[in-house]
């Protein structure tokens, strides 16, 4: 295996940060004219545009500090499937809206912590992104725990469901604590966030968040990994980018 370099590895990194808040972003615009009502569905477009807005920035630096000539647009359209390296949690199918609501909560629980450690980073344009997404995120983590918290001490049937949502996406939150080569090497300048560390206050805060729904937290502590780090996805994952990236394959250079 070919090593990296820093600036590969800081393109790889900026890349994979933004990857999520993509691909999560796409999938919660799923729900446009889809949601329950008006008021959820707005919600949840804000918080959509929040991720592929901070994604947008993300890539743009990506693409600068790769120095290829390249936008940001390269970066989500014209990248193969095993060059995405987000999160498996982001590109599962939207499901109920509990399903939804679930892994909002369990990102937006993770983003909160990442992107306060981000804004503490010796690259000045990484710490800038930090600092400005995690005004967006703590709104994010707001939203879904109180939906949470209203399914899970509802009915017995949204109960029952909100549980169910959370223990079939527990397997896909223990990735997000996984560290890359690429984060790994620049975590010996203080650029990247060491993910490990935000294990704990990530478990005390799901459970926190939880015990107020009166829900459980899984005991399952297998996690389902690939993405992260070799770009090994899930079968919905195609999908995706084929909506995604089909008008820039199709006419190469297209512009609005």
């Amino acid at each position: 295996m070919t090593e990296l370099s820093k600036q590969d590895a800081l393109v790889q990194y900026t890349a994979q940060i933004a990857d999520n808040g993509l691909i999560i972003g796409h999938r919660m615009s799923e729900w446009c004219f889809r949601a329950p009502a008006i008021e959820m569905e707005m919600a949840l477009m804000n918080c959509a545009l929040d991720m592929i807005g901070q994604a947008r920035e993300l890539y743009s630096y990506a693409a600068k500090t790769q120095g290829e000539g390249k936008t940001e647009d390269d970066f989500a359209y014209l990248r193969d499937e095993r060059d995405f390296r987000n999160a498996l949690l982001t590109e599962i199918p939207n499901g109920d809206w509990g399903d939804t609501i679930v892994r909002l909560f369990f990102m937006s629980a993770y983003n909160e912590l990442f992107f306060k450690a981000l804004a503490t980073s010796t690259d000045a344009e990484l710490a800038a992104i930090g600092t400005k997404s995690l005004k967006e995120v703590t709104y994010h983590l707001r939203f879904s725990s109180e939906w949470l918290i209203r399914l899970g001490d509802g009915t017995e049937e949204s109960h029952t469901r909100v549980q169910k949502s959370i223990d079939d996406l527990w397997i896909f939150t223990g990735e997000l604590f996984t560290m890359t080569d690429a984060e790994n090497m620049l975590l010996t300048d203080g650029i990247s966030v060491d993910v490990t560390t935000l294990k704990t206050p990530w478990d005390q805060k799901i459970s926190e968040v939880l015990t107020r729904a009166t829900l459980t937290v899984p005991t399952n502590d297998w996690a389902q990994l690939g993405s992260k780090s070799e770009g090994l996805h899930t079968e919905h994952f195609g999908y995706i980018i084929t909506e995604m990236q089909y008008l820039q394959r199709r006419y190469p250079g297209c512009e609005w």
